[in-house]
């Protein structure tokens, strides 16, 4: 998809639609004030009619509208004018983008982006809008023989702008979208591949492939032989029952001044999660191949800032392997030593995901990081807790934890944090090593933290449980992308931060 941004009259467009807003109660934005003006009052006359009251997702496409250039007009309803959320305004583009695919036009002038939304301004507005239109438009097809692709698909969107003096922010604006934007469809395109096929060893290769695409990218993969070395006796102990092996990979993105102390990002990286010994019920277990979309996420962000060049360091830390109930599989009442030296005891097999991190963010104090961000599939509780709107968010820096829940706002990946208590770490006692992998039956998610918390002492970290927000089941089952746009947003604005100090 081609987007660029323009200023402009909408009357004035050669091109095959013009997309404008109508606000609920039937009030006319001003673009499409001027269409109305310009044909004699034709949409005002449709509107007051009662074809068109804008509602959120409501639209109506006419047809050669007189006095203009384009050969369609799409009104699309954006709800009440001054309740406009990013929400929203996300779903007024997808609205638009729904009725477009079937409407014949190829080339799009949006003039959504004048719609009022509270504190946001046009770049912002640009962003929310690709983003939305490239996820209304994403289809998995690599293993489908037939493809169903529309006969006139659209290839290019137009952005308004009010003047020539928002032209630059809005260029700016696209580039930094189409990043994340890609960088969302990397991580989909990973998280809903099979496990037969997205295995430890394809996640490393496809890191690899990255060190190949961008010259300020290096990726280091250590195989099982180089993660007993370092004594990884938690990440191994997982992968001991599958035929395949696992992987710690390491991406290295060091574009920054060489005394910048890394972001380091870690993410769970189980390419298929049958539960080990304690066996998943086997309803709606294909869709454990999306245990490991915290990787993917990770990879799809680590993308997008080497696709912007950004002049900053962040380290990348993925644990992979598969959880299989093998004859060598570690059991229930197994203990296994971590890299830290903390003996843990696996009370059940299926809390795998904190065995792997609590080694790889043990791994990630070698690089002296300024923050360690873990993302992670990693509770069920989770989504008995938040549902499917918010990300889980706990850690032990208020700073950190604050910038995250601004980022989640702003990108509109929002996060929600839960308390990291230490009343909560009584759970993780046990009676034969130094902690167990799991708490008792509440606060599931919080437990898990505290958990990891115990392998986070020397540096400031934040976890995110994605296990709500990360794939969709049902009908529109699927990897979502996130949080790769809370990851990108947290980045930007750290980026912006580091340009205001120097």
């Amino acid at each position: 998809m081609e987007y660029t941004v323009k200023s402009g009259s909408p009357e004035k467009q050669r091109i095959g639609c013009v997309v404008v807003a109508v606000y609920a109660t039937r009030k006319l934005s001003p673009s499409a004030k001027i269409l109305d003006e310009i044909s004699g009052g034709v949409i005002s006359n449709l509107v007051r009619r009662g074809e068109m009251e804008g509602d959120l997702g409501q639209t109506l496409l006419l047809h050669n509208l007189e006095n203009t250039l384009c050969d369609r007009v799409l009104l699309v309803g954006c709800g009440k004018e001054k309740d406009i959320t990013t929400q929203n305004f996300r779903k007024a583009n997808q609205a638009m983008v729904k009725r477009l695919q079937a409407s014949g036009a190829t080339e799009i002038a949006s003039y959504l982006t004048e719609a009022p939304v509270k504190r946001r301004n046009i770049t912002w507005k640009i962003g929310q809008s690709i983003e939305a239109i490239d996820e209304c438009l994403y289809q998995f097809n690599q293993l489908k023989t037939d493809t169903n692709l529309p006969r006139r698909p659209l290839r290019k969107f137009i952005f308004s702008v009010s003047g020539r003096g928002q032209l630059t922010d809005g260029e700016i604006a696209v580039r930094n979208s189409m990043a994340v934007s890609t960088g969302i469809k990397l991580s989909k395109d990973l998280a809903n591949l099979p496990g037969n096929i997205c295995t430890p060893a394809y996640l490393a290769k496809q890191a690899t492939t990255l060190q190949e695409q961008y010259p300020k990218i290096k990726t280091t993969v250590l195989d099982e032989e180089d993660m007993e070395k370092l004594g990884m006796g938690s990440l191994l102990a997982v992968s001991r029952g599958s035929r395949e092996a696992g992987k710690l990979i390491i991406i290295e993105y060091m574009a920054g001044d060489e005394k910048q102390d890394p972001i380091v990002l870690v993410g769970k990286g189980v390419t298929f999660d049958s539960g080990g010994i304690s066996l998943k019920p086997g309803a709606s277990m294909d869709e454990m191949k999306f245990d490991m979309c915290g990787a993917a996420s990770v990879l799809g962000t680590i993308s997008a800032c080497a696709e912007l060049q950004l002049p900053m360091n962040i380290v990348c830390i993925i644990p992979t392997v598969e959880n299989m109930p093998g004859g060598k599989a570690i059991k229930p009442g197994d203990i296994v030593t971590s890299m830290s030296g903390k003996t843990i005891e696996i009370l059940n097999t299926d809390a795998e995901g904190r065995l792997i991190l609590c080694d790889a963010l043990t791994f990630a104090e070698k690089y002296n990081p300024d923050v360690v961000i873990d993302i992670a599939t990693l509770t069920g509780a989770c989504v008995v807790a938040l549902g499917s709107h918010p990300a889980g968010l706990l850690g032990n820096h208020s700073p950190l934890i604050h910038n995250l829940l601004n980022a989640g706002e702003k990108s509109g990946d929002r996060c929600w944090e839960l308390p990291l208590w230490d009343d909560y770490q009584e759970e993780l006692h046990s009676n034969f090593a130094d902690i167990a992998n799991i708490g008792g039956k509440g606060a599931g998610t919080i437990t898990a933290a505290c958990f990891l918390s115990r392998f986070t002492k020397k540096y400031h970290w934040a976890h995110l449980d994605i296990a709500g927000v990360a794939w969709k089941s049902g009908h529109h089952k699927g990897a979502t992308g996130r949080p790769v746009s809370l990851l990108m947003q947290y980045i930007l604005d750290r980026y912006e931060e580091s340009k205001q100090s120097s």
